[in-house]
């Protein structure tokens, strides 16, 4: 005995004596020993009278006790912990004892160090719930070991681990769970209640006198755990389980996301060692992303290469690279990704069965419930009801704002493997072909929200582009209507949030219906599409729209639709992916087809988008005769159709003599439109010819800039950026801001450079060319600045 220890058997005081000797407050020893002060006043108290080892362990290293002393603090601590029951053989082992801990874990930081709060807080009547919940192959059951052992020595009256078996045909009844937690706390199987209540009511009193960490791993559902929780006194329980277990109120949650992707190399890097690692860097990047950051999946990948010592990590990433091989090759031994979903797959009703693999045929990263219910053949509500109901059994991720859902990537990919196996091709293409038929009908009738034909105004007068213009030369587009009057957009708004939420599915729908030779459909589509697409010129999927509907007319045997969308495709070219080259080869053919039927409107603007793209390839001679013909060719009809065309004509006839320094004619010629603009066009709206006028007035005062006016040019800037803003069209708002902005920028206005960092910003959005522009202008403005 060194220093007076005492010899009594009581653990509290021993522990109050020898931190005293110490000269440790209990902060101080907390701290040194990593048990929490209030876990120690428990102890110093004789509220807890027999830690665990660890702990006792950690405490003696802390009070730096020599082997005599630390021999006796545990002997102190064995004596007030329960006595295991006794049988005719040996001492029975310690029941529920927490699984081994991995050695390579890795990540989820903020998690633990959450968890490292709720314990340090547990105490007299709050005790503590974690939940753990998330998709298979989170690695839920691996963070909770992990985090039971790190929390270890706040719980000195026991840690016990219990699986519920969430997942099996016949999870653990809450009966035997709770005799199961009975018997490891000391509780003899005779003095165990018959009954669930009893034995609930027997672990609450239990629980409630004792500092222990539970972990229930793999519960099923609220009703499996919620009489298994302590109802008092200073525990902490960590329950994980696939489902959201949102009935369970007061809780603290942990809904473990995918690993980032540098964590997902760690992980490898710990399983593997950090030499393979170094010696293919990008192959083990790419790794981690075809496992799609899953922590089961890296594991997975991980342990078959530290099997295979001499395969390089670029043979598996090579494997993994085919979709349909992907499932195939992350299994190593037992562990298989495609059995962690087979088991929740299993356990959903069959509706919900149905949904999920149906909705792997979606396209796009996301979809909607309404995709869901066309491709499963459900009603809406009840394809609402499975989509909530597998994103509680962690299978699909609900958005944050909108009704939309996603998939992981290689979950995806098990539900698309139970199409084949359960469905069959036939199933799979009628139900593809019943979404196609619904969407496109749909998009169709959505997009005629912006066509002027039905009095709405979504024109394409823009100069630099050398805009479509001619509305639809059928007419309604669209002679079925929507598919679902009841719930289709009521107007523009809805409409265009519609389109562009489902893009990638009704773009789908547009290629089945190409490939299944549904011509009229892609070109009734097509031609309701090119008015919307004004508003998103920066979608470079025009290019295949406008690309497919030109084959179809094609097919159909129709030069002059063959023309009208050789025309579209040749503004995407020039506008949407900025390739001049393929704009003047469809630009060329839309002439050909266009004299080829007699089109003369067609003719005239295959001539514009002819010289936009010859413009662009710095070819400005022939590109101002193109232009020069085509204001010629449209000068001689009378239609509506015409004038629009011609205004466009204009607009870009005198943008082309700016930039050839012949400022003076361009700001006639754009005075000229103007003039046609103010006359009106008969049969036009004045919103349309509204949008027309704005843009007159934006190339008025860059030509009015170009002679260095720069006070008169300022005006119609503005005039023609809120008219941009209004009409909520950031692809022609984008330019016209820049153009103000370096007005502003020569005139020295204060507000030069914010109006310069908003047009970049918008530009950069937009992919737009002229961002390296605004660039330019922002640095020239801040030399000026420096110098002045």
């Amino acid at each position: 005995m060194r220093g007076g220890t005492p010899l009594t058997g009581d653990f509290g005081q021993r522990l109050r004596h020898l931190r005293a000797r110490a000269g440790l407050s209990q902060e101080a020893l907390s701290h040194a020993a990593g048990v929490s002060v209030r876990a120690l006043a428990d102890m110093e108290r004789g509220r807890t009278r027999g830690p665990q080892r660890r702990t006792v362990q950690v405490l003696a290293e802390a009070l730096g006790l020599d082997d005599e002393e630390a021999a006796g603090l545990e002997k102190s601590a064995a004596l007030g912990r329960p006595r295991p029951r006794t049988a005719s053989g040996p001492a029975a082992p310690v029941a529920l004892a927490l699984p081994r801990d991995i050695q390579d874990f890795t990540a989820r930081g903020p998690a633990l160090a959450r968890l490292l709060e709720l314990a340090q807080e547990a105490g007299g009547d709050r005790p503590a719930v974690a939940v753990v919940a998330g998709q298979p192959g989170l690695g839920k059951t691996a963070f909770a070991v992990h985090a039971a052992h790190r929390l270890a020595p706040h719980f000195p009256d026991g840690q016990f681990a219990l699986d519920l078996h969430g997942m099996d045909p016949e999870p653990t009844t809450p009966r035997d769970a709770l005799a199961r937690l009975l018997g490891a706390v000391g509780v003899a199987d005779a003095a165990i209640p018959a009954g669930t209540d009893d034995r609930a009511g027997l672990w609450r009193s239990v629980a409630s006198e004792r500092r222990m960490l539970l972990l229930l791993d793999n519960a099923v559902d609220e009703a499996q755990v919620s009489p298994l929780l302590p109802g008092a006194g200073p525990s902490l329980t960590i329950v994980t389980s696939r489902h959201s277990l949102a009935g369970l109120e007061s809780v603290h949650r942990s809904d473990l996301a995918l690993l980032r992707r540098e964590e997902a190399v760690e992980l490898l890097t710990r399983i593997i060692g950090p030499a393979r690692v170094r010696a293919e860097a990008q192959a083990a990047r790419d790794l981690a992303d075809l496992c799609g950051h899953l922590p089961l999946a890296v594991r997975i990948a991980g342990q078959r290469l530290l099997s295979r010592p001499h395969e390089r990590l670029g043979k598996l990433v090579a494997r993994l690279a085919a979709e349909g091989r992907r499932l195939d090759g992350l299994q190593a031994g037992s562990l298989r990704v495609r059995a962690a979903f087979a088991l929740s797959y299993r356990q959903l009703p069959l509706d919900s069965r149905l949904f999920l693999r149906r909705a792997a045929l979606a396209a796009g990263a996301d979809f909607s419930p309404e995709t869901g219910a066309l491709l499963a053949g459900l009603p809406y509500d009840d394809a609402v009801a499975c989509a909530e109901e597998l994103t509680d059994a962690g299978l699909l991720q609900s958005d944050a704002v909108t009704e939309r859902y996603r998939f992981h990537d290689l979950l995806r990919l098990y539900a698309a493997e139970q199409v084949a196996d359960e469905d069959g091709p036939e199933a799979r293409d009628a139900a593809l072909d019943r979404t196609a038929r619904w969407m496109l009908r749909r998009a169709t009738a959505a997009a005629l929200h912006f066509d002027v034909e039905h009095d709405r105004t979504a024109p394409d007068p823009q100069t630099a582009p050398y805009p479509q213009g001619d509305p639809s030369p059928h007419g309604d587009a669209d002679p079925h209507g929507d598919p679902d009057p009841d719930g289709a957009p009521t107007g523009r708004e809805e409409a265009r949030a519609w389109l562009e939420a489902e893009r990638a599915q009704w773009l789908a729908a547009l290629r089945r219906a190409h490939s299944n030779g549904h011509h009229r459909q892609v070109l009734d589509a097509a031609q309701a599409m090119h008015w919307f697409s004004d508003l998103n010129q920066h979608w470079e999927q025009w290019v295949e729209v406008f690309q497919r509907s030109a084959d179809s007319a094609r097919a159909l045997g129709s030069r002059r639709d063959e023309a009208v969308h050789l025309n579209y495709l040749a503004w995407a070219h020039n506008l949407c992916v900025h390739d001049p080259h393929a704009a003047l080869t469809s630009a060329d053919a839309a002439l050909v087809a266009a004299r080829d039927c007699g089109d003369g409107l067609q003719e005239g603007w295959a001539l514009g988008y002819g010289a936009g793209a010859l413009h662009r390839q710095g070819r400005i001679q022939e590109a101002h005769a193109r232009l020069r013909a085509a204001a010629g060719c449209l000068a001689s009809q009378d239609s509506a159709q015409a004038r629009l065309a011609e205004l466009t004509i204009l607009n870009s006839l005198g943008t082309l003599l700016r930039q050839a320094g012949r400022a003076a004619e361009a700001l006639e010629t754009h005075r000229r439109s103007e003039r046609i603009c103010r006359a009106g066009i008969p049969g036009r709206t004045d919103e349309l010819i509204a949008l027309y006028h704005a843009v007159a007035r934006q190339q008025i005062g860059n030509d009015l800039a170009a002679l260095e006016r720069w006070a008169e040019a300022e005006p119609p800037l503005r005039q023609a950026l809120a008219a941009f803003e209004n009409a909520q069209m950031p692809a022609w708002a984008g330019p016209a801001r820049l153009d103000l902005g370096q007005v502003l920028s020569a005139m020295g206005h204060p507000q030069a450079r914010e109006t310069l960092l908003a047009a970049r910003a918008d530009l950069v959005t937009l992919r737009s060319p002229r961002q390296a522009e605004a660039t330019a202008a922002l640095t020239a403005l801040d030399e000026a600045t420096a110098a002045r």
